[in-house]
């Protein structure tokens, strides 16, 4: 009887072992997702600036993301305005302001009846500081964001961290599930967050604030790194189109910031330098240790803005040595995190993308000197003239506010003076178009038939019914309404679109593309290396050409 059950006992267990083996093939071919997921948003970085400085590139930071990552060379924002709050959240939600409802870093609220702020929310508290800057949520954020639908996608076992100086660049990319995100305060120099997402700030937060990283870079001299004859890619160490800090004659180096800070913001004052950004680092490196980002076994995600290189920006322009000197610092800052990421976790088992939420104009009156076409609007002089035109013409003044170059009329008061809503628009657009400087102005019932230029597109892009003006202006190229010092962002033109896109990690190829990619193309690439739905919102479209499938 044995003998005749032995050859169906070698069958089954045949069976069985094959049985196993598939099972453990199975297995062993589930998608591979990364440990962590960092994103890092360089403030007002410019495209240009990756090969402008890249001889000064150590071989550990920007140039190892160029030479061991992808570049997408023709990364661009398809939506005007380019401001912080709509450029992070773009990148994370994968869609446009005409999504999202960013449609500014502040807007003028209807039902309010005033100015809102993007993150601002009087339903919650400071968390980790006596004063009132904790006091904002990602809840006027209408999509959800990459780390939204990585939490959704497992139970909220993930965890999902966004930090930055600006509040609006830690808390938008981060999104409405996350666990939580810090902000800096310039009251107390401390890493703060809201009740929102907690409510009481971490030991290791504690312990960090505690070292007083801020009072020990404010009591230095910022010097530059290299010696200041070789920062041959800018201009002059003090140009006319720099802006000085208060309390200085010149706009030179070295800047004395002990002696600067009263007068300049006091602990805010470490934001206009390029410590804001090694306290950012800092910050991140210790977020990842203590809360063992990328060590369980789920997806985690870490959302990083640079942000000193916007108020540097602002301050000293696209040129000055000031500006060359912070990204120079910064990419030794980029270059500690992936050597911390080396060790800590390994780069096979990381995926890092690196972006800017927009890019920045040159100095106008720089080049206006230099016979380039360019200039600036006075806005107090634009709604003057725009008040008395329509003072004269109707007996009244229908302007809420004038805000993101637009213009957010009162309807009902229109109305109610028996006057029609689109001859009103009409007759702003008519009367900005007489500045100089003013390339259209759009009364917003004809936004849908105008021409369908790439800038109406962007405008298109950008336009929320419920949040933006009535009518909507555009400046001619170069054409700022900014002080003449510094410069500033916003415009739909290449300076302010185009932006650097560099994906980096154990999923991502080697290469590089000059194909034009969309900057809401970002959240979902992410979120096919993840497996994961996109966003709600998304309108983007997945990257192939990065990523290791």
């Amino acid at each position: 009887m044995i003998k005749r059950l032995t050859p169906y006992i070698v069958l089954v267990s045949a069976c069985t072992i094959l049985l196993l083996n598939w099972q453990c093939r199975q297995y062993s071919n589930k998608p591979h997702r990364p440990k962590l997921v960092i994103g890092i948003v360089v403030d007002q970085m410019r495209f240009d600036y990756l090969y402008k400085y890249y001889n000064k590139w150590s071989s550990g930071g920007f140039k190892r993301l160029l030479q061991e990552g992808f570049s997408f060379e023709d990364a661009e924002y398809n939506y005007v305005p380019t401001y912080t709050a709509p450029g992070h959240t773009s990148i994370y939600t994968g869609t446009t302001p005409a999504v999202h409802g960013m449609v500014g870093n502040d807007w003028f609220d209807r039902g309010l009846n005033r100015m809102v702020y993007c993150t601002e929310d009087t339903a919650v508290k400071t968390v980790g500081s006596p004063s009132d800057k904790g006091m904002m949520s990602p809840r006027r954020n209408l999509a959800e964001t990459i780390g939204d639908e990585l939490k959704l996608s497992d139970n909220g076992q993930s965890k999902v961290i966004g930090i930055a100086l600006k509040d609006r660049a830690a808390i938008l990319p981060a999104g409405h599930f996350a666990n939580a995100a810090y902000w800096f305060d310039d009251a107390t120099g401390y890493w703060i967050t809201s009740s929102y997402y907690m409510k009481t700030i971490p030991e290791w937060v504690k312990k960090f604030n505690d070292e007083q990283h801020t009072n020990k870079y404010l009591a230095q001299q910022w010097n530059t790194m290299l010696p200041i004859a070789s920062y041959i890619e800018s201009s002059t160490d003090t140009t006319p189109y720099e802006r000085p800090f208060i309390g200085e004659k010149l706009p030179i180096f070295p800047h004395n910031l002990p002696e600067l800070k009263h007068r300049n913001g006091g602990y805010g004052l470490i934001k206009a330098t390029p410590f804001g950004d090694d306290i950012t680092a800092e910050f991140a490196i210790a977020a990842i240790q203590n809360e063992r980002l990328g060590k369980g076994t789920m997806t985690d995600m870490l959302t990083i803005s640079f942000s000193s290189t916007d108020y540097v920006g602002h301050q000293f322009g696209t040129d000055a040595v000031e500006t060359e000197d912070t990204y120079l610092r910064l990419d030794k800052n980029i270059n500690d995190l992936l050597s911390f990421l080396d060790s800590y976790i390994g780069k096979e088992n990381v995926v890092i993308f690196l972006t800017a939420d927009h890019g920045a104009a040159m100095n106008a009156k720089y080049l206006e000197d230099h016979n380039i076409p360019a200039g600036y609007v006075d806005e107090n002089v634009l709604v003057s003239a725009e008040k008395t035109d329509l003072n004269k013409k109707y007996g009244m003044d229908p302007i809420l506010q004038f805000a993101n170059l637009q213009f957010y009329l009162d309807k009902e008061k229109i109305t109610k003076n028996g006057l029609n809503i689109d001859s009103v628009e009409e007759e702003v657009a008519s009367v900005a178009m007489e500045f100089k400087g003013v390339e259209r102005a759009i009364p917003v019932y004809r936004l849908s038939a105008f021409n369908k230029d790439f800038i109406t597109n962007k405008i298109i892009n950008g336009f929320n019914p419920s949040r933006s003006g009535d009518v909507i202006l555009n400046l001619l190229p170069n054409y700022l309404d900014y002080d003449t010092t510094g410069t500033t962002h916003g415009a739909p033109y290449i300076y302010d679109a185009h932006v650097p896109l560099i994906f980096y990690g154990g999923l991502i190829h080697h290469g590089t593309s000059d194909k034009e990619e969309n900057i809401t193309n970002i959240a979902p690439t992410i979120s096919t290396l993840l497996y994961i739905p996109f966003p709600d919102g998304c309108t983007g479209s997945p990257m192939q050409e990065a990523m290791k499938r």
